[in-house]
């Protein structure tokens, strides 16, 4: 199959292994009525960040370590947009030696399929030179509950 083909699908709610929900904001809508590409982006940060910080492997200052975004992209199925709730799950596909991927779904709430789908990598970087550096076995740990499919590797 060629990449021409492999034409990205929704997902269902089971891709995914903890949900965040969120409600749109007026300012959220473009000039076209629903929600700008960006906002979308942001809810998947938001998701991923609230994760790492109710999870303890986060904090909002003097982390020795942070995760940057190092690639992220997004595969819309279907218009959302204010007032409508949305839900958006994440799981991890893989944690490499510095780096985590994120798999993301955003819901419409009560809907069973994504509305999109995106993925997130974040690298681990130390914070006074921001160069890569291994994960921890207490994040790797913390993390395992959202890891699908073999997922590990170092």
């Amino acid at each position: 199959m060629t990449k021409e083909t492999m034409r990205p699908h929704p997902k269902g709610r089971d891709a995914y292994r903890h949900f965040t929900s969120f409600a749109t904001r007026w300012r959220d809508n473009d000039q076209y009525g629903h929600m700008n590409n960006a906002v979308y982006y942001e809810l998947f940060d938001s998701a991923v960040n609230k994760f790492l910080i109710d999870s303890g492997i986060l904090a909002l200052a003097g982390d020795e370590t942070l995760f940057l975004v190092a690639s992220s992209g997004c595969d819309y199925f279907t218009e959302v947009a204010y007032p409508d709730d949305v839900d958006v799950g994440i799981a991890i596909r893989r944690i490499g030696s510095s780096s985590i991927t994120y798999d993301v779904g955003l819901f419409l709430a009560g809907a069973d399929t994504t509305a999109a789908t995106g993925f997130f990598v974040h690298v681990n970087v130390a914070s006074d030179d921001q160069r890569p550096c291994p994960i921890d076995a207490v994040t790797r740990e913390k993390c395992a509950a959202l890891v699908v499919g073999a997922g590990q590797s170092c």
